[in-house]
Formats: structure tokens, C-alpha cells, sequence
């Protein structure tokens, strides 16, 4: 089948609706759902003790320019286990995700007084009831994440030399800038999060659009847009001064900081989902390779935020635990609640097999390059083998060939729960919009880790356009399930002159089996991204002895 994840009109009403549901559902789950109902540690009587008699009240938090933020505070009970010789407990700093409020980590409010940290909570101005507009993680939310470590010392038994953060989402990405802004931090955890803001709105100089909808309807109930987010926002959607759009958000990315990061010596942990719809994670592992101080990362499948949700009701869960874990080790000095094993740790598709690694360079040992071959009669072109060159295949520009990169935030969640991410069926896709290659089987397991890259020659009628290349595992029905995608655009391009097209598809972890084929398909219309290539247009790839067309695979 094709576009087996598309649902229609309703999918942005469901995320809307989701989204308000959140908040409830982890304040019903703070109340109804113990934490010590996990595996039990040593000390979790002691702990249950502690977080019956830990305080919780809220607060109305001042800001610099008069903004009050709303925010809600745990208190360790007296007696609790981690204070210094003052009485003072390691602090951490949640800011909330988008469109949510204080009350969404209330959950981890409990957990972390109970063991012994002052929990300080806040909804970021421009969202319910904290006042001020959206800034998306900009110069004035920078400033209020110290202006709320300033009120956390000041008005809480706080220790100011062990002052962590962690946030998800929008929280994620205020923690990794709270880290560049302020050396107070010590330690943070960054939750599906972004380290370049530019590069997961328009990767491949594509725009993001379904992404960046969803953004948008997930805001529109509780948030006030600035006049500033407003016209970026319009500029993204209408394909207008991209240009001051990228330079926007490299000012809210961490990347653009590292350095400041790498000075100060915090300790930084990581956590992603291979299929994030909102932020890819190629961008958090480029940022990964940039930090030089303490680090972590975790990749499992999953979408934006769907694999720490169930932390959100107070339940087990394997990101939040492992960010619990980095806490202890960076602010309270211990080997923390889990097994930090490697620093890098992946959790492979679709087996869920663990592996870890020293470095993410270490995660690929080598590189398959596979040739891409002239199309047979029924226009699929072989993938390796003994794949020729000089040969070329046409598709019809603007048109979507039924391969796609799924659904915002509910294909990859597919992915983590039942292993079903994107599928078709390739025999059936038809090749006057996609160009396919396929491999023959494969004698043995291939182990992909990494981002592959794909290099060809594209020549259009058009002097703008975009390719989306998507990598399929097929089996003997050949029906494909999609291992990777990405988007390229290109633009200023003489009409009819051949020019070469690199793409880099999205970091993954895939086991592909033994007996499947892998396929590669190239088409010019994506509903997921906004795409350049003018319907009905002509994109012609080819092949040539002194600059072959090839997929480099990276390989365990």
C-alpha cells in the first residue's frame, strides 16, 4: 500500500487536542501513578517517605522586564538525603515544552524532590498564563532562564554551585541554551530537543512546512505569537526571505554556541528518536560531535517526543531515567540510577536491539558503495552489484510518486510502538514520477549506522527543484518499509544543463534481514516539506563513467 500513515484534516485537530491533554494526564498521573512502582533501588522506602512529605506550591516568578512567569516548585522534605552542610540541594530547572505549562513535569517534580533536589518548574513567557510573547528559545527566553535560577537560589534552599536543567522540546533546546548563556549550569538534559534550530526547519534548503504547521496549531490555543515569530512564521509558509529566516533561528540553535558549551564544561545529555518529524536527528548528532565536555547520547525509535511521554505520567521510562542518571552523576556525584555504559547508546530498528559505542565516528566501521544502474524494462534500475554507468531516467517534476516521509509526529510513533514505519509497495510505484534502484537480496544481516549519502546528476527543465530520496527495506512481497529520508532543493540552475546533486539522508540504526533488498526512490513532491520542482516539469538523473551516480551505505 502507499501513504499507509496519511489520515487527513483530522491529524492537526488530534495534535491540538493531544496537546491540552498532556498537561492533564501528568498531573493525573503525578497524583495516581508512584515512581516507585519501577524496578526498586536501594533507599525507595526511604525515597516513597520523602516524597510524600516533599512540598509543592506555586509561584509567580519576575523577569528583568517585568514579565512574570508562572512556575510551580517541589521542595525536598527536611531530612532527605543529598543536602550540603547548609541545608542547600542540588537544583534543576525545567522549562516547559511548547504550547504546555508548568504542570507538565509535575510528575518529575515529585521524583526529584524525592530524591533530593529542589525541582523549579515554568511555563515560557508567551504561553498560558505566564505573561509576555513567543520567542522561540531567542535572546529573551535566554535571559529568563537565568532570571529563574536567580529566583530558585533566592527563594528556595538551592545550592548554587549544583544547578542542572532539563527540558523536551522546546524545553530541550532551553536547555542547551541556558548551558551556552549561563556557566551556573552545571549539567543539563536535553529531551528531543534541537542543537540547530535552521537546519531542522529547512535541512536540505527545504522548508519543513508540515513540521512547522504543526508548531503552529499546537501554539495557536495557548500561546501569543511576537510580531517577530509572526513574520518568520508567514515568511517559512509563503517561501519568502529565507535567508533572515535561517539567520532567525541560528540565533535560538546551540550550535551556533558550542563554544561557550565547551568553556563552561557542562555536562550535556542528549535524547532523540530516529523518525523526530520536528527536529532530524542527523542535526543532534552533528551538535553531539561538537562538545568536547562530558556527554551523552541516546537514539531510540520513535517521533518528536513520543518516547519520553509516558515519564509525563509519572511512569517508567527509559529516557527519564537515563537523564535522572546523568543528574546524579554531574550534580550529586554518584554513579546515578542506570547504567551509563558507552556514551553513545542506540536503540536499533526494527529489532530494539542495544548497542554502544565510544563516539558516534565509531557507531559506522565502514561504507558500502553501492552503483546505481540504468533502468530495466520495467524501470527499475539496479542498486550495486554490477550496476553500469551511462545511462539516464526521466520522471515527471511536482508529482508525488506515493513515497513519502510519513506523517508528522504519528509516523514514527507507528515506528516505536509496532515497527511499522512508512511503507509501499514498490513494484507499484509508478516510475513517470520515481525513479527506483533496487538491490538484489541480501545473503546476510546488513547492519546500517549512520546517515547514508547519495551523489547523482540531475539535469531539469526547471531552474529550481527538489529531490526527496528515500531508502527502503523490501522484502521478498516487495513491500518496502522505510529505513530513511531527506529532502535537497536546489535553485539558480540553467534549464537543461546537468549539474551534481548530493543528498544526506537522516541518521538511522537498521537491521536490515537477511533476504531483503534494499531500495532507493527518487521522486520531486513530499507532503511533509516544501518542495521547488514545478509540476510538470522535467528531473532527469543520470549516470556517467567519470562521475557516477552511487549510494555510500555506512555499515557496522
Amino acid at each position: 500500500m502507499t501513504r499507509s500513515h496519511r489520515t487527513g484534516g483530522h491529524r492537526g485537530r488530534h495534535r491540538t487536542t493531544s496537546t491540552l491533554l498532556v498537561t492533564a494526564l501528568a498531573l493525573g498521573g503525578a497524583l495516581t501513578a508512584d515512581p516507585a512502582s519501577a524496578a526498586p533501588r536501594p533507599g525507595a522506602a526511604a525515597t516513597t517517605m520523602a516524597a510524600a512529605a516533599s512540598s509543592f506550591r506555586l509561584a509567580d516568578i519576575p523577569m528583568k522586564d517585568g514579565v512574570v512567569l508562572k512556575a510551580d516548585v517541589f521542595t525536598p522534605a527536611a531530612g532527605t538525603p543529598g543536602a550540603d552542610r547548609q541545608g542547600r540541594y542540588p537544583v534543576v530547572v525545567q522549562p516547559a515544552s511548547w504550547g504546555q505549562n508548568d504542570l507538565e513535569y509535575i510528575a518529575q517534580g515529585k521524583q526529584l524532590a524525592a530524591a533530593g533536589y529542589v525541582a523549579v518548574t515554568y511555563t515560557v513567557r508567551g504561553f498560558w498564563f505566564s505573561g509576555g510573547e513567543i520567542d522561540v528559545s531567542g535572546p529573551t527566553d535566554v535571559a529568563d532562564v537565568s532570571s529563574v535560577i536567580d529566583w530558585a537560589l533566592a527563594h528556595t534552599p538551592a545550592d548554587p554551585q549544583r544547578i542542572g536543567m532539563v527540558g523536551l522540546s522546546l524545553g530541550g533546546g532551553l536547555t542547551l541554551m541556558g548551558a551556552a548563556f549561563d556557566p551556573r549550569v552545571k549539567a543539563v538534559a536535553a529531551l528531543s530537543g534541537w542543537g540547530d534550530l535552521a537546519d531542522s526547519l529547512y535541512s536540505g534548503q527545504t522548508r519543513h512546512l508540515e513540521a512547522a504547521a504543526l508548531l503552529a496549531a499546537i501554539q495557536a490555543p495557548t500561546g501569543r505569537k511576537s510580531p517577530e515569530f509572526a513574520r518568520i512564521l508567514a515568511d517559512l509558509f509563503a517561501d519568502r526571505d529565507l535567508p533572515e529566516v535561517v539567520k532567525w533561528a541560528q540565533t535560538r540553535s546551540p550550535a551556533t554556541y558550542v563554544d561557550r558549551i565547551n568553556a563552561h564544561g557542562t555536562a550535556v545529555f542528549l535524547a532523540s528518536a530516529w523518525s523526530d518529524s520536528i527536529f532530524n536527528p542527523s542535526q543532534i548528532t552533528a551538535f553531539y560531535q561538537q562538545l568536547t565536555g562530558p556527554k551523552r547520547l541516546e537514539l531510540r525509535p520513535g517521533d518528536h517526543a513520543t518516547q519520553e511521554l509516558t515519564s509525563l505520567l509519572g511512569l517508567d521510562n527509559k529516557t527519564w531515567a537515563s537523564a535522572r542518571s546523568w543528574l546524579d552523576q554531574h550534580l550529586k556525584g554518584t554513579e546515578g540510577t542506570g547504567d551509563q555504559g558507552q556514551p553513545v547508546q542506540l536503540e536499533v530498528r526494527p529489532t530494539g536491539a542495544h548497542e554502544g559505542y565510544a563516539s558516534w565516528q565509531a557507531v559506522s566501521s565502514r561504507t558500502d558503495r553501492l552503483r546505481l544502474g540504468g533502468p530495466n524494462l520495467l524501470g527499475t534500475g539496479a542498486l550495486g552489484g554490477t550496476a553500469g554507468t551511462g545511462w539516464q531516467t526521466s520522471v515527471v517534476g511536482g508529482t508525488d510518486s506515493g513515497a513519502d516521509g510519513g506523517v508528522a509526529e504519528l509516523s514514527g510513533a507507528l515506528d516505536q510502538v509496532a515497527a511499522l514505519p512508512p511503507t509501499v509497495v514498490v513494484p507499484l510505484l509508478p516510475r513517470s514520477a520515481g525513479a527506483v534502484w533496487q538491490s538484489a537480496p541480501y545473503p546476510a544481516e546488513q547492519q546500517i549506522r549512520g546517515g547514508a549519502r547519495l551523489h547523482t546528476t540531475v539535469t531539469a527543465s526547471a531552474s529550481q527543484g527538489t529531490v526527496f530520496a528515500y531508502l527502503y527495506d523490501v522484502n521478498a512481497l516487495g513491500v518496502g518499509k522505510l529505513i530513511s529520508h531527506a529532502p535537497q532543493s536546489w535553485s539558480d540552475k540553467e534549464p537543461g544543463r546537468a549539474f551534481p546533486l548530493d543528498v544526506s539522508l537522516f541518521s538511522t540504526a537498521y537491521d536490515l534481514p537477511a533476504g531483503h533488498r534494499l531500495a532507493l526512490v527518487l521522486d520531486t513532491k513530499d507532503p511533509m516539506y516544501g518542495g521547488l520542482t514545478p509540476p510538470g516539469s522535467s528531473v532527469t538523473f543520470s549516470s556517467s563513467p567519470a562521475d557516477p551516480s552511487e549510494l555510500v551505505l555506512p555499515l557496522r
